[in-house]
C-alpha cells in the first residue's frame, strides 16, 4: 500500500452480511432489470468483487470496513439511470480521498451499463477540499486525464484488486 500512514491507526468496523435476493419473478434473460441501491453496494456483474470489497489505498481493509462507504451511502435512480455514491473518508484531510473516488468511480464504469451518469461525492464537512474534490471527481477530462496516468491507474487497480480474506 503506501508508506506514511495518514491515519496509522483507523477504527475497523464489523462487515455487514451479505443478503441475498430472493426476487426471481422475472425469467426473461434478455429484460431489463432495475438496478437498486443493494445492488450498486453489493455489485456483482460477472466480477470477482463487489464496490463494498474495494480496497483503502493505505490499509488492508476494505472501504466498508472502515465505513468509508456504507449502504446508506449509495443512491440510485433507475428510472432517470442515475447513480451517486458518497463516501466518507476517515480522517478530514485524507490525502487518499481521490484516489478512493477514483476507484469507486472505475469499479462503477466497469460494472455498470454506459448510460448510468455516474455522480462520487464526498460527505459533506468530512474533508478539508469537499468542494475540489468534488469537482474533479465529477469532470470527465479530469478524470480521463488521471486514468492515463499509469501510477494512478496502478493504484486504483491495487485498490480493486481482490484481497480473497
Amino acid at each position: 500500500m503506501v508508506s506514511g500512514l495518514i491515519n496509522e491507526n483507523p477504527t475497523v468496523y464489523e462487515r455487514k452480511e451479505r443478503r441475498v435476493r430472493t426476487d426471481s419473478s422475472n425469467n426473461d434473460e434478455y429484460s431489463v432489470e432495475p438496478i437498486d441501491q443493494l445492488e450498486i453496494f453489493d455489485i456483482l456483474l460477472l466480477q470477482l468483487h463487489h464496490i463494498r470489497d474495494i480496497r483503502d489505498p493505505e490499509h488492508p481493509y476494505s472501504l466498508e470496513q472502515l465505513k468509508v462507504l456504507t449502504e446508506d451511502s449509495v443512491e440510485v435512480d433507475d428510472g432517470k439511470s442515475y447513480v451517486r455514491v458518497t463516501f466518507t473518508p476517515t480522517v478530514e484531510h485524507c490525502s487518499m480521498a481521490t484516489i478512493i473516488g477514483l476507484s469507486v468511480r472505475v469499479k462503477l464504469m466497469r460494472s455498470l451499463p454506459s448510460r448510468y451518469k455516474i455522480d462520487i461525492r464526498v460527505a459533506p464537512g468530512s474533508h478539508a477540499t469537499e468542494a475540489a474534490l468534488n469537482k474533479q471527481l465529477n469532470d470527465k477530462e479530469r478524470v480521463a486525464a488521471a486514468l492515463e496516468n499509469p501510477n494512478l491507474v496502478e493504484m486504483v487497480d491495487e485498490c480493486l484488486s481482490p484481497s480473497f480474506e
